[in-house]
């Protein structure tokens, strides 16, 4: 009777093919588990994993793919909201100086209509009156063009979600 070949401890072990024109597989390099790697989609990638173990796995995977999708999507829309924010407040900005344009505008037209004449006071109001009117339609085009960019659609998550969607369709069944 022959036993097995004792080898040398230095040599590593080699997989032996289970088919003749098969290549032998060798371990992933830096892998704990002795994951074999192979050209073939569907050769198992742990054969020695049991269904339990694997339907496990699947589970912990997919509510991590799923938690991380969650922080995607938090973290684009505190994004938009920031956006929408400064939206907002530039466009309350606008309406201050189209308040005070208008109460400066209003004391320059009364002044002017009981005191007509040459050089007078109201002048001084209207100029003030007219820069708080350039002021506020800057700002309001301003709140009007940055409220345009608020993107309510979360493209990166979108994105995120059809690549794994794909990924998923990729896979071997």
């Amino acid at each position: 009777m022959s036993g097995p070949v004792p080898r040398e401890p230095s040599e590593p072990a080699r997989a032996v093919p289970e088919y003749p024109d098969e290549r032998p597989r060798t371990p992933v390099e830096g892998s704990h588990t002795g994951h074999v790697k192979t050209s073939d989609p569907y050769a198992p990638r742990e054969p020695d994993a049991g269904l339990p173990e694997l339907i496990s796995r699947l589970t912990d995977q997919s509510s991590t793919l799923f938690r991380q999708e969650i922080e995607l999507a938090k973290t684009e829309l505190k994004q938009e909201i920031r956006t929408a924010g400064r939206a907002g407040g530039l466009i309350g900005g606008a309406a201050l100086a189209g308040l005070f344009a208008l109460l400066l505008l209003s004391f320059a037209v009364a002044w002017a209509l009981g005191d007509i004449g040459a050089l007078n006071p109201a002048l001084g109001f209207l100029i003030v009156g007219l820069v708080y009117a350039v002021v506020a339609g800057v700002l309001a085009m301003q709140g009007r063009s940055t409220a345009e960019d608020v993107d309510p659609s979360l493209p990166h998550t979108t994105e995120s979600l059809k690549e794994d969607a794909r990924w998923a369709r990729n896979q071997p069944r």
